[in-house]
């Protein structure tokens, strides 16, 4: 069954890293990540660790079944490829939101990283959107911070948000590469699962966005589907 959240009130963004659907009880099982997904009811969904990591890095997740399961459609990055993503960062939306733009973006890294660019047309107007997975360590982090805030101030010219698990412990941190285009919001202690003390997982909001909720989902299959419990936000385009 899915977790019940409250009815969203404004466009619900949410984020979420899947351990390639890897739960804690060691067992990849799929359908249980997309309980989860069904349950927050949200609008648009970024994924992190989509993706499996050896080979071609086949997607975790069958299409067909997130939409089944869901009622959320895989924005196909790379029709070429197997993955879902692009670096492990995939894109979900729902029926009525438009994708006018969607690529992947390399992040300067040790290791690969990188982050999805949007742009949606959604019921309450277009927005930009990022999704990203940043690095371990705090010099990476903020460099990755910066070339997001970069791009999207040099693409947006409307409301922008980057949604990800920023992997930074401290209240701000490497984060404030993203200052002060981006308010930069953590919803709530969202590693370990088993039990979460610390904010990796947030959302950064630009400029004509408003917050109107957020929150983690901390019961149900999400306390052991992954390592990570999702985050959601509800914001208003001004």
């Amino acid at each position: 069954m899915g977790l019940i959240l409250p009815p969203p009130a404004g466009l619900r963004l949410a984020s979420y890293n899947v351990r390639k659907a890897v739960g804690l009880d060691r067992r990849r099982d799929p359908g249980r990540i997309l309980d989860v997904l069904a349950g927050l009811q949200a609008d648009v969904v970024v994924l992190q660790e989509a993706d499996l990591r050896l080979g071609a890095r086949a997607s975790a997740f069958d299409p067909d079944e997130i939409r089944e399961r869901t009622g959320l459609t895989a924005v196909d990055l790379d029709p070429e490829s197997p993955s879902l993503g692009w670096h492990g960062n995939a894109l979900l939306v729902r029926d009525g939101i438009g994708v006018e733009m969607a690529r992947g973006l390399d992040l300067p890294a040790l290791e690969p990283r990188g982050a999805i660019l949007s742009h949606l047309v959604t019921p309450a107007g277009p927005l930009w959107l990022a999704g990203a997975h940043l690095g371990l360590t705090r010099q990476f982090r903020r460099r990755q911070a910066g070339a997001l805030s970069e791009e999207l101030r040099g693409l947006a010219n409307g409301p922008a948000a980057i949604l990800g698990d920023f992997n930074e412990w401290r209240p701000v941190g490497a984060l404030d590469a993203l200052e002060p285009e981006f308010q930069v919001i953590a919803p709530g202690h969202s590693f370990h699962a088993t039990w979460p003390v610390a904010p990796l997982d947030r959302v950064a909001l630009g400029p004509g966005l408003r917050l109107n909720a957020a929150g983690v989902v901390e019961k149900g299959a999400a306390r052991r589907a992954s390592d990570h419990l999702p985050i959601w936000a509800d914001v208003v385009l001004e």
